[in-house]
Parts: structure tokens; C-alpha cells; sequence
């Protein structure tokens, strides 16, 4: 009897399996010890927090810190934004000498100073330099190029159809759309219809990845089913999360749902985010920076708020290590 073939999604030559869940590029959250922990629930492809080209291009430390990563995080790909067409081949070809899989443009940033320069989501204003700096960016590494991106600048300007084809054409290997527009808050529901439009569209031969409200098993079938996306980004819902990764690939197989990680698992994974951001980092500034996860990690749970205050005062791995095992005493 002969076995059905499983048609696999691939940027490139980069296999990244029937259905591939990917996790998305976050300023200040997707750092190297929050991407081990979400790989080992499962994500497909992860991305470097987005990298200016003009810092990295100018060497400064915090944009070349951001190229760091492990082996065990591949497949990887670098993002970087920037309004210049040559700093953005310059910080591309610094990129490339990383050695990541890949490298990913960010035309989706929404932040007020970054669009004001023309980078991020600012440049879905001019369409044409898009174009050229996707080629001038394509043609200078030997690495496959990818984008994210939105639908389109405002309610006035959704060109994502066409700005889908013109990139493809000048040989990007994949896109990912958020299925918001520039000027849409995040509290505005997601449009996929257009995702869906992109997708559809007989001209594309790349794969179409969606962004936007992915924030369970069950919000992903949906967009999986209704708009035949190639395969799904998540973002805000990964916050103290990881595991939506599992939980998501669990459900689109069996219909299942997995129950909400007991304390003692939330507590085993932020201790190995922990312990790896202060390795990364530096103890002091590594229990610091991870302050930030504490309350998405242990979300939901009754009077966690004392732990919460007495966390944010810490800044030693031993006394974040005697809180934690406090935390889990009080809740078994």
C-alpha cells in the first residue's frame, strides 16, 4: 500500500515540517533564553528581536548583541529594519557573516519613531522603495530573504496583494502578514480576508504565513482552516506561554486540548528562562530583565500580586530561586 506524501513547507531549502508554527520577532521579549524555552515546545522557525541597521552596521554593542544565538534555536533567521536601502545591504551582508538560515526584513513595525524615519510599517507609504530595497537586499546575500509585513498602511491603502506579488518577483522566499494595518490598534480585531486573498492568489508560489490574533489552539484551526495560510506566527500570546507551541500543534492534530501547565511546570520553565538569561546577560541584569515575564508566567493564579511586588525587588539568582520555591509551596 503505498503511503501518502506529506507536502512540506520550505523557505527555500529550509524544511519546516507539514504546518509549521513560527515564532514572532519581539522587541525586548524574543531574546536567546525566551527562544530556547519556546523551542522546546516546538517552534518551527524564531527570529532575533529586529536589529537597526544602522546600529548594527555602526557596531554598536546592543544591535550586535542581538545577532547571538545557539545552535539549538536553528532554524533562525535574523530581522533587521532601516530606512536606507545601503545601510540595510550593509547590515544584511553584517548579518549574513552569523551564519542564521535566514534573513527577515521587518516592514510591520508599527512604532511611531521607527515609522517616522520611513522604517518598519512607515515604509508601506512608498511602495516602489520597498520593492528596491527588498531586491537590493536579496541580490546582496546568498541567503534566503524573507519579509514581514502588514496588510497596508491605512483603511485608505491595503496593497497587500500587490505589494505580495512585487516582492515575490524580486525574490523574496517566503511573507509573513499581520492582518492589521498600520494606523489599526491591536485591539482592533485582525482581517485575514486578505491574508487569505494573498494566499489564494494564483501567481504566488512562495509560502504565505499569518500574524494576528493567534492566541489559542482553537484561534489557530480557525485561521488555518478558513484562510489556507501555509502556516501561523505567533506573538502575544507567547508570553509566559511557551508551550501555546505544543498546545497548538497538539490540537490542529487531534482536536485535543492540552490542560493549562501545572505551577510546577511554570516554575521548571521560568527557572530555565532565568538561568539562562543571567548566563546570557549577567546575573544582576539577567534576573532584571526577566522581572517582565513573572506576571505572564504565573497569570490567573489567585493572590500571586505579593510574590509579584517581592520579585520586582530582587536581583540575585539565589534569592529569585528562594521565591520561586516559596511560590510553589504556597500553591500545592
Amino acid at each position: 500500500m503505498l503511503s501518502k506524501k506529506i507536502d512540506l513547507v520550505k523557505i527555500d531549502q529550509i524544511e519546516l515540517g507539514e504546518f509549521p508554527i513560527l515564532l514572532a520577532p519581539m522587541e525586548d521579549v524574543t531574546d536567546p533564553p525566551f527562544r530556547y524555552v519556546c523551542k522546546l515546545f516546538g517552534a518551527d522557525m524564531m527570529y532575533t528581536e529586529f536589529i537597526s541597521s544602522e546600529g548594527l552596521i555602526r557596531d554598536a554593542d546592543k544591535s550586535v548583541k542581538k545577532l547571538d544565538f545557539e545552535e539549538f534555536e536553528r532554524p533562525i533567521g535574523i530581522q533587521i529594519f532601516g530606512h536606507d536601502i545601503d545601510s540595510m545591504v550593509k547590515a544584511a551582508q553584517y548579518a549574513e557573516r552569523a551564519n542564521p538560515d535566514l534573513i527577515d526584513i521587518n516592514y510591520g513595525c508599527p512604532v511611531r519613531k521607527v515609522v517616522a524615519k520611513g522604517a518598519g510599517s512607515g515604509i508601506l507609504n512608498d511602495i516602489p522603495k520597498m520593492v528596491k530595497m527588498t531586491e537590493a537586499v536579496v541580490n546582496a546575500v546568498k541567503l534566503p530573504v524573507t519579509i514581514k509585513t502588514r496588510l497596508g498602511y491605512d483603511d485608505e491603502h491595503r496593497d497587500i496583494v500587490e505589494i505580495a506579488e512585487r516582492v515575490q518577483d524580486v525574490g523574496i522566499k517566503a511573507i509573513t502578514i499581520h492582518g492589521r494595518t498600520r494606523t489599526q490598534r491591536p485591539r482592533v480585531p485582525a482581517d485575514w480576508t486578505l491574508i487569505g486573498e494573498v494566499k489564494n492568489n494564483p501567481r504566488m508560489h512562495i509560502p504565505v504565513f499569518g500574524n494576528g490574533d493567534v492566541v489559542d489552539p482553537v484561534s489557530a484551526k480557525y485561521f488555518k482552516d478558513t484562510h489556507g495560510v501555509d502556516g501561523l506566527m505567533v506573538a502575544r500570546a507567547v508570553y509566559g506561554n511557551p508551550w501555546i507551541f505544543k498546545e497548538i500543534k497538539q490540537y490542529l492534530e487531534t482536536g485535543e486540548l492540552i490542560p493549562p501547565p501545572p505551577i510546577q511546570e511554570r516554575i521548571r520553565i521560568s527557572k530555565i528562562q532565568l538561568h539562562k538569561s543571567c548566563e546570557w546577560k549577567g546575573e544582576r541584569r539577567g534576573v532584571i530583565e526577566l522581572r517582565k515575564h513573572w506576571a505572564d508566567y504565573f497569570k490567573g493564579y489567585p493572590h500571586f500580586k505579593p510574590f509579584r511586588q517581592k520579585m520586582m525587588e530582587l536581583e540575585t539568582l539565589s534569592e529569585v530561586n528562594q521565591l520561586l520555591k516559596e511560590i510553589e509551596e504556597f500553591y500545592i
